[in-house]
């Protein structure tokens, strides 16, 4: 392949990839992530509207889109409700005692005024005891409605029934009054009092009836006078009034606190409202435009308000990316793996949403079916733990509007908290997972804390919860984890094999030495087998170092190698001491042989469909580095033939390209590491560190790391971890001649 021809193909490649690390594309994943989570939310909190006219035949059938309030049905129950409330009576203790009292002291002070005939005395009588019976009456009126003390309409109430119930004294009374002596009332005083004050402790509604009384309290007193029995007897009767009087206010107060307490009257989720072709009549119109139903009253500040929560919730998530997309390694400017993330969030709310469509206010224990950890182990496993508890949370706040069936609320507490245990269980139980039987495991957590939710929820809103229902939602939760499990393994090869993920689960599958072509290289190059065995160890140890991908770096350095099994007597740890073929062949053509065996290598990875980043490793561990000892031995040749070089040492590099990762960039350093110390018959502590030195340097000083984000801190950190490995696995070598510079395929 000719240089431009290369310039070309990374050209289209970097086209083809270009949308990996578009702003434009980035901006568009925000918005398709807020219709998602706006089309979602929609079905529950914006209801479907329709266009309908009065008088005119309805084209579909409309059901209620959730439990809808019947302002109709509510309205006569309220009225019911009000009928059955009984007349409300308030006691007004007017204090008829003093007012008998008031009288007789009256009577006393006229009966010893000698001036005053008896006729006269009569005749005053006659005027005065009624009128001051009702000006006492009025007089209390009064000074109550001063004082605020009752209702107007009660006071009037007073006065009304008082001016009906009035008694009339006989006229034979006002005859006997005057023969009345100062003895005589000074005993019927005690004896008055008594009668009206005991009377006048009941509730009188009808005066007539504790009227009737006053005689037997008369005939059994200490009165022994006939004449002052009868003046008590009339003059108590005068006195008595009614003290429970008919409360106008209280009673309409009371109906209105009846029409409050009435419960609002709903129509069911599902039921019909207006079957297909029915007509439209003046109350299914109103009932449709009371909820919001209509098409041509439609009120947009909900749909705005959906709108800003969609996009809150969406900003929310990039704005985490993007502030921690240091720690975040797999999403730094690259919209593949928010591509993906997109499609969890489409695949776990369209399971919400499915879920939600068998759900009823009779059935809300279904939604414990949905598989709502199904978002946070996917990005668990596939992206970044730290990414899947701000998911675990979005989950939550979807789950609680998607999943509520509670009229009245748009978020319901216990789908929400469910989903942020389940999800929560389902993060900490798989995050470390190296196996697909550890999602089985993590089922069962989800499974066990999905039940221990419920259960909670159940015994603490026990008003809510029946035994039955209690039942039905554990059982539920635990089938939603199993659904869980199910769904995140076959979901799992789709991503990893659409997106190129490299999750430790593949990435554990890969390691398994019975892969065909790892049983390949141990089989027909059991050295190469060896030495890949320990830039694996060595490079592992490295990347977790500086905190890059160990287990990719120990797969990846499984097959960073395996080129050479196509022709493995050229490559020294294979040769098991029978005679070099470098040795007869020349430069130009060792240097193919040995350059070819990384393209090889990536050939052959393709064949078998092996993930990106591996392949990646095997391309680029070498970089462009230069063959030192073939193109030195064309070199000598060439002067022992006598003539120019037709050759530079741009011929005798490898085509790389460079390291485009930290991963690849320590799998090469290991892979010189352990040539080298191979080479060392007692490796010291000293030489180790001088050599390690030494290869970092020389492939810094030659640009190798220049296309990957290793710094000099890094490289430190990798050379200090290299030397304690080294001396830890490395026992003693065959030591090569210092005179005779090492060949590159004894490198390889």
């Amino acid at each position: 392949m000719t240089s431009k021809e290369l310039s070309n193909g990374k050209t289209f490649q970097h086209r083809m990839n270009g949308w990996k690390y578009s702003v434009a594309t980035r901006y568009l994943l925000f918005l398709f992530l807020v219709i998602l989570f706006y089309v979602g939310l929609a079905s529950k909190l914006l209801p479907e509207r329709y266009d309908i006219r009065i008088n005119q035949p309805s084209e579909k059938e409309i059901v209620a889109p959730m439990q809808l309030p019947n302002s109709k049905a509510t309205l006569k129950a309220q009225e019911e409700s009000a009928e059955r409330v009984q007349p409300m009576y308030t006691i007004v203790p007017i204090r008829n005692d003093n007012l008998i009292t008031g009288i007789l002291d009256r009577i006393e002070r006229l009966n010893q005024d000698d001036q005053v005939s008896r006729a006269d005395k009569i005749a005053i009588y006659k005027d005065e005891i009624p009128q001051r019976a009702r000006d006492f009456v009025q007089n209390f009126v009064n000074n109550s409605r001063n004082a605020d003390a009752y209702p107007d309409k009660l006071l009037d109430e007073v006065l009304q029934k008082t001016k009906e119930q009035t008694y009339r004294i006989p006229e034979e009374t006002f005859i006997k009054i005057p023969r009345l002596t100062s003895e005589d009332i000074a005993e019927m005083r005690p004896v008055a009092r008594e009668i009206v004050t005991g009377l006048m402790n009941d509730q009188i509604t009808d005066a007539q009836t504790a009227r009737a009384k006053v005689a037997e309290r008369v005939s059994t007193s200490s009165l022994t006078k006939r004449t002052s029995r009868e003046v008590v007897q009339e003059l108590a009767r005068l006195v008595i009034t009614a003290n429970k009087f008919y409360d106008d206010t209280a009673t309409k107060d009371a109906k209105v606190q009846a029409r409050e307490d009435t419960p609002t009257v709903y129509i069911k989720q599902g039921e019909v409202l207006v079957k297909k072709g029915e007509i439209i009549t003046q109350e299914i119109y109103t009932l449709l435009d009371e909820n919001e139903l209509l098409k041509d009253k439609i009120n947009y500040w909900p749909q705005f308000g959906l709108l800003m929560l969609s996009m809150m919730l969406a900003l929310g998530l990039f704005m985490y990316i993007r502030q921690f997309q240091s720690r975040t390694r797999n999403f730094k400017y690259n919209n593949a793996q928010l591509l993906m993330l997109v499609l969890i969030f489409v695949i776990t709310v369209g399971a919400m949403l499915l879920v939600s469509i068998l759900q009823n206010s009779e059935r809300s224990y279904l939604g414990y079916l949905a598989p709502i950890a199904l978002g946070a182990m996917l990005v668990t496993l596939l992206l970044d733990m730290s990414v899947a508890f701000v998911c675990a949370v979005i989950f939550s706040i979807l789950a609680s509007v998607i999943l509520n069936v509670r009229q009245g609320q748009i978020f319901d507490f216990n789908f929400g908290f469910f989903a942020l245990v389940v999800c929560l269980a389902a993060i900490f139980s798989t995050h470390r997972a190296s196996q697909r039987s550890t999602l089985f495991k993590g089922a069962i957590m989800v499974c066990l804390f999905g039940v221990l939710t419920v259960f909670s929820l159940a015994l603490i809103d026990q008003g809510n919860w029946t035994q039955a229902t209690t039942l039905y939602g554990v059982a539920f939760a635990f089938a939603g984890g199993l659904i869980t499990a199910i769904l995140v393994i076959g979901l799992m090869p789709f991503f990893e094999s659409t997106f190129g993920i490299l999750s430790a689960l593949k990435l554990v599958e890969l390691s398994n030495p019975n892969h065909p072509l790892l049983r390949k290289l141990l089989t027909e190059t059991p050295g190469t087998y060896h030495h890949s065995v320990m830039v694996g160890n060595l490079s592992e140890a490295a990347a977790e170092a500086i905190g890059a991908n160990g287990l990719l770096c120990r797969v990846g350095s499984y097959y960073h190698d395996i080129g050479k099994t196509k022709r493995p007597s050229y490559f020294i740890e294979n040769q098991n001491g029978l005679e070099n073929p470098h040795d007869t062949i020349e430069p130009k053509l060792s240097k193919s042989i040995i350059i070819a065996h990384a393209r090889d290598g990536v050939e052959m990875q393709l064949d078998y469909k092996l993930p990106k980043p591996i392949r990646d490793i095997a391309e680029q561990h070498h970089g462009t580095t230069f063959l030192h000892y073939f193109y030195h031995k064309a070199l000598r040749e060439a002067e022992e033939k006598g003539i120019e070089p037709d050759f530079t040492e741009d011929d005798f590099r490898y085509p790389g390209p460079k390291a485009q990762s930290k991963e690849s960039a320590v799998v090469g350093i290991a892979d010189s590491v352990e040539a080298a110390v191979r080479s060392l018959r007692k490796p010291t502590v000293e030489q180790v560190e001088s050599m390690i030195e030494k290869i970092i340097k020389s492939r810094l000083d030659d640009h190798q790391f220049n296309d990957c984000e290793l710094t000099m801190r890094e490289l430190d950190i990798i050379a200090q971890t290299l030397k304690e490995t080294v001396m830890g696995i490395f026992h003693s070598r065959i030591e090569y001649p210092e005179e005779r510079p090492k060949s590159e395929n004894e490198k390889a």
